[in-house]
Formats: structure tokens, sequence, C-alpha cells
């Protein structure tokens, strides 16, 4: 029985990808007991016990990675973890420097180097795209007020206000913009990224690369509607041969090691890359649905085992995320927050 370790079971209206990748790990052909690393006693995958075998209370990376690493260690010595599935951009820096230390006690992990993880930068998307042969919105790199209203000039209006990492909106004029640009500079300083809006269809790629040019499994899909959030409610699987092209050069470029979601825009034959994420997305179950369990390959890839490498899927297969409703008890709750497991 294999002991994984799943972060991101916040499935709230901004989901995390951790029951989706919990729902495929139990699907798949190895005997798994999952065990939930949540950041607060709330998250609703810790009461899903038909899913989650057991939850931890995880220490915030933003601690310092000694508490996270003694807070791992714990749990392989008292239950046994033998392999973690991060699914949160803020846990892998972390878990990538460290992985050796990891691997030494006995916890296996999948995940792109240092190097690698550094290309999610979304400064980085005109050298990626130039090398892999697709194209990237006009974007201008600013760190003052003044670069702000240059850029929004040559670009023009609307724009997308992005920080480098995270978070991403639409403006219309100038007073949106700067008051976009001041928010994300408040919560995550310089730089900000200014970018063209692209106008066409919504299109990603999921897989996982083998570090070493190849992947274990593509799936392209369209989105067709998303939430106000940005994310995914229903899409449909395609096989667009220049996207999923693209992602396999991006791969191959890059020798990529571990999950990745390739989110572009598609205009006619154009593909412009907007994000390269280097985690499976909240979507993931998508993949399993089709019969590409990607969690499932990259959990046999940590563990020295060959994965599956196929990418045969339907074009036309619909994906619906919906909500639901749970009622538990009280203790529940009050164990995870006095005992930090349950």
């Amino acid at each position: 029985m294999i002991k994984v370790g799943i972060t991101g079971i916040n499935a709230v209206d901004n989901p995390g990808p951790g029951v989706g990748i919990a729902k495929s790990l139990k699907e798949g052909d190895l005997e798994v007991k999952v065990w939930g690393l949540a950041y607060d006693a709330m998250e609703p995958g810790i009461y899903m016990n038909w899913l989650i075998d057991k939850s931890f209370l995880m220490p915030y990376p933003s601690e310092g990675e000694v508490p996270y690493l003694e807070r791992l260690f714990y749990i392989k010595q008292n239950h046994g973890l033998e392999a973690v599935i991060p699914c949160l951009d803020a846990e892998l820096p972390i878990l990538i420097k460290n992985s050796q230390k990891l691997k030494d006690a006995g916890i296996f992990t999948f995940l792109p180097d240092e190097e690698q993880f550094k290309l999610r930068s979304k400064d980085k998307l005109p050298e990626i795209a130039e090398r892999i042969g697709v194209k990237v919105p006009k974007t201008e790199v600013v760190t003052s007020y003044e670069e702000l209203v240059s850029a929004v000039e040559k670009i023009g209006f609307p724009v997308m206000i992005k920080g480098v990492f995270y978070k991403a909106y639409r403006a219309f004029n100038i007073s949106e913009a700067t008051s976009y640009f001041n928010s994300i500079v408040n919560e995550w300083g310089y730089p900000i990224i200014v970018q063209e809006v692209v106008q066409g269809e919504e299109m990603n790629v999921v897989g996982v690369g083998d570090g070493e040019g190849g992947d274990f499994g593509l799936l392209g899909i369209k989105k067709l509607w998303i939430t106000a959030l940005g994310k995914i409610w229903t899409g449909v699987t395609i096989k667009h041969e220049k996207l999923l092209q693209s992602a396999k050069n991006f791969v191959k470029e890059f020798k990529w090691k571990g999950a990745f979601e390739f989110e572009c825009i598609v205009k006619d034959e154009d593909v412009y890359l907007i994000e390269v994420n280097p985690r499976f997305p909240a979507w993931i179950y998508f993949a399993t649905g089709v019969g590409i369990n990607l969690p499932l390959r990259l959990l046999k890839a940590a563990l020295n085992m060959e994965p599956e490498r196929d990418s045969d899927y339907k074009a036309g297969k619909l994906y619906i995320r919906f909500t639901d409703d749970l009622v538990t008890d009280m203790e529940v709750f009050q164990k995870v927050v006095l005992k930090g497991e349950i």
C-alpha cells in the first residue's frame, strides 16, 4: 500500500488540484492511501474521508523550510509517507531545493529543477515562445508608473496587468491599469507585466514531462465556461495539432520534469503562449476521466516505475465541474484544530 501526500485539497470556489489527484490515484492500478496535506482546518478535502484516508495540517511554506520539512519527516516516521505530489506554486521551491534530502528520507517526488521552475515567471514567456515556435502577446515588463504609462500607450487598451508570478487583471483605461498596478505591487512587488489582450479561444494542455525530453502523456482541452476567478467550469477535449506539438516542443526543448499546464490563446492557426504552470491544474481529473491518468503516471515515475506514455483520447469529451454538500460532525474539525491531524 503506497502512502501519498497530496496538497491543494482546498476544493472551494478557487479550487486546488488535490481532490482531482486523489480521485485519479484511487482509480488507478496501484493500491494507494492518500494523505491530505492541508494548510487550514476548513479545507473541504479533510472531510472527504471516502477519498482522503488521513489528513494533516501543514505549516505554510512562508514559515520557512525547516518547519515544513520537519512536518513531512514527522508524517514519514509516524505514518509511513512515501511520496508527495505538491499542487501549489508556493510549496515547490522548498520541495525542489530539498528533493534529495527528502529522497534520502524515503519521501519521493517528481519535480522540475530550479532552473525549470523559473520558467513559470511570466517575463520568461517571450524566450520560451521563441524557442518552441509559438507566439506571445506583445509584452512589456515595467517597474514604475512612468513605464506603465509608456507600455499601455505602446500596446493599446485593453491590456492585461499581471504580477510576474500571481494575479492578472484586464484594464480598459489608464485609471484601471494604475489601480491594478498598485494592487499587485503592494501584494507581490515588482516587476509588473503589461500584456496585449489577444482575441481567440482559450486552450490548455496538461501533461507530465519525463525529464529527458519526452512525456508520459498529454491532453488538450478548450475552455467553454470559466468562473469569475478564471477557473474552468466546463471544457471539451480537443486535438489541435499545433497546440499539442507546441507542448511537446516545450517538454523537449527544456527537458521538463514533472507535471505542467500549458495555457494558450489560439486564433486560427496561431498559438499564443499565455502561461506555463509547473504543476497540475484544478481540472486534472478531466485527463483521468478520458483515459489518461496523469497523476498516477507521475506517481509511478516518482517511485521509479515505468509509466504509460500514450496520449490516446477522444476529442469532444465534455468536462463539467459541480458543487456538492457535505455534512459531518463538529468533532472532526475540533480534532484537526487540536491535534493537527485526523
